[in-house]
């Protein structure tokens, strides 16, 4: 898969079937797209116009929004499904206020060069979300490119939406969230120093900094893991929270991996969330943690036998 930062870096003489749209969690609904993208692109190119930031962190500055994927994650899944070409345009207030035929005269045909144009039955494009598929219609008919609908059927079918993701998550329901994106959701991080508690209760854990303050962290608690470390498959826990037990006061994220003893430190690493275990919460003392800890290491193993 081609990977271009902007539609400026953007050169191609042949025709495209394009799709466009932030893709964000690059879910089962957006995997039935780019099947029916792959599907219908013959012997044209298969593209995808991203954009970045979402547009929603340009358009409503005052909402917080938390996304599914960082923009590397995003690339690695969109190539798993066998795009051929993937443009990140910069989203500005400037490219919010194209009309609906200036984006599709100097962005569809003058950029990309279309052939044809994959939507979503609801999609809408330029200023204020103005055009809608009818109007595309009319501008495929006058600029001579097709355009084809996903149907509300089709849609129906997958009932799955990124913002339905977010909330599974922040609500700690990480096996629906998993459902509707088709994989398990990742959390993509360097390991860093902690305060080595862990280690003297023989439960050396990795503190994981993700990568980007953008990305969605689920709800606080403990869970089950997976994830590779030098193309080896290891399970593990983890908790998201506070460490109320130590009086901790920022959120931190730590990985208990099973089975698994060699330094990370400073290593990028990727860790898979399979199931929700319990509730954060705060003990009496370091020794009631880690025997909980304990209960937890068999609660994963138990599950694991099961997977």
């Amino acid at each position: 898969m081609k990977v271009f930062k902007g539609l400026t870096s953007y050169k191609n003489s042949a025709k495209t079937i394009v799709t466009v749209g932030t893709f964000d969690g690059v879910h089962i609904g957006h995997q039935k797209i780019i099947r029916k993208l792959n599907k219908n692109k013959s012997s044209n190119e298969s593209v995808i116009l991203t954009f970045f930031p979402h547009p929603r962190m340009i358009l409503q500055k005052t909402v917080e929004l938390r996304l599914l994927n960082t923009l590397e994650e995003k690339k690695v899944l969109l190539k798993k499904a066998g795009l051929d070409c993937l443009i990140i345009e910069p989203f500005t207030e400037e490219f919010s206020r194209l009309t609906a035929l200036e984006f599709t005269k100097n962005i569809l045909l003058k950029k990309l060069n279309i052939s044809k144009l994959i939507i979503g039955y609801d999609h809408r494009f330029g200023r204020n979300r103005e055009g809608d598929f009818q109007q595309l219609q009319e501008y495929g008919k006058l600029f001579n490119f097709e355009v084809v609908e996903i149907s509300v059927q089709d849609i129906k079918d997958v009932a799955v939406s990124s913002t339905k993701i977010r909330n599974a998550l922040s609500e700690g329901k990480i096996e629906i969230a998993n459902t509707y994106l088709g994989y398990e959701y990742m959390l993509t991080g360097k390991v860093i120093h902690g305060r080595g508690l862990g280690k003297k209760w023989n439960y050396p854990t990795i503190n994981l900094n993700v990568n980007k303050n953008y990305k969605l962290v689920p709800k606080t608690g403990v869970y089950l893991i997976r994830c590779f470390i030098n193309k080896m498959e290891y399970f593990g826990i983890m908790n998201i929270g506070f460490r109320p037990t130590v009086e901790g006061n920022t959120q931190t994220i730590e990985v208990h991996l099973l089975d698994f003893n060699a330094d990370l430190y400073g290593k990028e690493i990727q860790v898979n969330l399979i199931k929700r275990l319990r509730d954060e919460k705060k003990f009496n003392s370091l020794e009631e943690l880690f025997q909980q800890i304990k209960k937890d290491e068999k609660t994963a193993r138990t599950l694991l036998a099961t997977l």
